[in-house]
């Protein structure tokens, strides 16, 4: 099994802004006791590598967040024992990680790790219950493999590398590249307002959309295989029981298992279907059989600060607020 690895304190991610084919960058946000407002930002290219132009290199920070092509060195200035980088690309990529150089001791303590998803407090994105591969899987560690793994892809558009470094200048040099996914699958948006289809083509998986913000969300378009031809009468229980399914889940970790079920679908849609969540983090998943092809189009925009103080409608803010 794979090392466990914890972050010191407590990181919430308050931020993924992004503007497509423009400046974007990702924050994370230290909430530890002694300063609960310290920033530890993910500083960002101003625009995407283009062709012919030369990498885009840049130091890496301890903690960081990256969502751009290029090389990326940390160098320790003094021993570094809890650092995390979160990688996040667009929805229809997957990143790949390749080790260019790696300078640490392994015999000491020292730690690299590649995880396919992300971790934060202790829950992970895509859950154990959506991910392809097991937990123990989903961790590489350098110090196994070395560099026969020079080279390592995830499985969806966020990936994530542990380290912990003892001697100063010691490190290691990396480059993110991303790759194109016809049918992504357990996404993490960058943008607080967007609209997306997921389709899942006869492939028995569940599959997850995931807006890190309290947002206003419509489904305008819902085909479920099993729908086509079939008269279905509603049940009280739910969909649990009908195989292809969508859910809208809310809560404040990052683990779409652990979160509420604020409604699901699994009938033919009379109008759009909208609700305004007011938690941080809203997730639409669709469950798929594999017997059929499988779509939800859906649009999502982020809530402004009058919504969140006089919720009205389908607001499910106040669950929201009792679980912080």
């Amino acid at each position: 099994m794979a090392p466990t690895f914890k972050l010191q304190g407590h990181f919430v991610l308050i931020c993924l802004l992004a503007l497509r084919g423009e400046s974007r960058y990702l924050e994370l946000r230290e909430a530890v006791d002694h300063d609960p407002s310290a920033h530890l930002g993910g500083g960002a290219s101003p625009k995407r590598e283009l062709e012919g132009e030369p990498l885009y290199r840049r130091a890496l920070r301890c903690v960081d967040m990256l969502s751009l092509q290029g090389q990326f060195t940390f160098t320790a200035d003094r021993p570094q024992l809890h650092c995390a980088t979160f990688f996040i690309a667009e929805p229809e990529e997957f990143i790949t990680i390749h080790y260019d150089l790696v300078s640490i001791d392994c015999q000491r303590g020292d730690i690299l790790q590649v995880f396919d998803g992300w971790i934060l407090k202790g829950e992970k994105f895509p859950s154990s219950q959506d991910h392809p591969l097991p937990t123990t899987e989903r961790y590489i560690d350098f110090c196994e493999s070395g560099l026969s793994r020079r080279s390592i892809r995830s499985s969806q558009n966020v990936a994530m590398i542990f380290f912990r470094i003892h001697e100063p200048g010691n490190g290691f040099t990396i480059t993110m590249k991303t790759d194109p996914n016809l049918f992504p699958c357990n996404i993490i948006s960058q943008t607080p307002n967007g609209k997306f289809t997921l389709v899942v083509p006869h492939l028995h998986r569940n599959c997850s959309f995931s807006i890190i913000y309290p947002v206003a969300i419509k489904i305008s378009d819902l085909t479920l295989g099993h729908l086509n031809g079939l008269q279905l009468k509603k049940s009280s229980a739910g969909c649990g029981g009908i195989g292809d399914f969508v859910e809208l889940l809310g809560g404040t970790g990052l683990d779409p298992s652990k979160m509420l079920l604020l409604a699901d679908l699994c009938y033919p849609l009379h109008g759009p279907a909208q609700m305004k969540v007011g938690c941080d983090h809203t997730v639409v998943r669709m469950v798929s059989s594999g017997k059929h092809i499988n779509r939800v189009t859906f649009e999502y925009r982020q809530l402004e600060p009058y919504e969140l103080e006089n919720p009205n409608g389908n607001s499910i803010q106040e669950f929201c607020l009792s679980t912080l």
